[in-house]
């Protein structure tokens, strides 16, 4: 059996000037679901779209980087599944991690309303949901794990 997720997520990281491991959280704005909450890029598949082709789309339209700013990108082989109570439905997430260059600037969109690039640790502290805690411990292992990472990175779109 093959399902489509409802959403992607899309976790970008950098690596500061000390090489030292930076996680992108975004607030979403006051006017959305979840006002105030510290997040990836997150978003819905469009009709048709292939899933990781979803997750660059959204990467775009929320931080305005393109191909040109990410260095690699990851199908981190976890999929979230959630309760949605305005729905009343189980919705999952097919969660993806990018590389970007250190010196891209990010251009938010009108959905969130500020940005931080973040040790883990603190990343870690400030998001809402285990999933994400998750999300963040497997972008660390990335990185500690070059050789098997590999397997994880997504050829680039053509």
């Amino acid at each position: 059996m093959s399902a489509r997720p409802d959403l992607v997520a899309c976790w970008l990281f950098r690596l500061d000037p000390g090489g030292d491991l930076e996680i992108l959280l975004i607030r979403r704005a006051p006017d959305r679901l979840y006002p105030g909450l510290w997040q990836c890029v997150t978003g819905k598949l469009e009709p048709g779209e292939r899933i990781a082709a979803a997750a660059r789309r959204e990467v775009a339209e929320e931080t305005g980087l393109g191909s040109p700013d990410i260095e690699a990108f990851y199908g981190l082989d976890l999929v979230n599944w959630f309760h949605e109570a305005s729905l009343d439905a189980l919705l999952s997430e097919a969660v993806f991690a990018a590389r970007v260059r250190a010196d891209a600037a990010i251009k938010l969109s009108h959905e969130h309303d500020d940005l931080r690039w973040l040790p883990p640790g603190e990343a870690r502290a400030l998001v809402t949901w285990p999933a994400y805690v998750r999300a963040i411990e497997t972008v660390e292992w990335l990185l500690a794990n070059p050789a098997k990472a590999g397997t994880f990175r997504l050829p680039d779109p053509i």
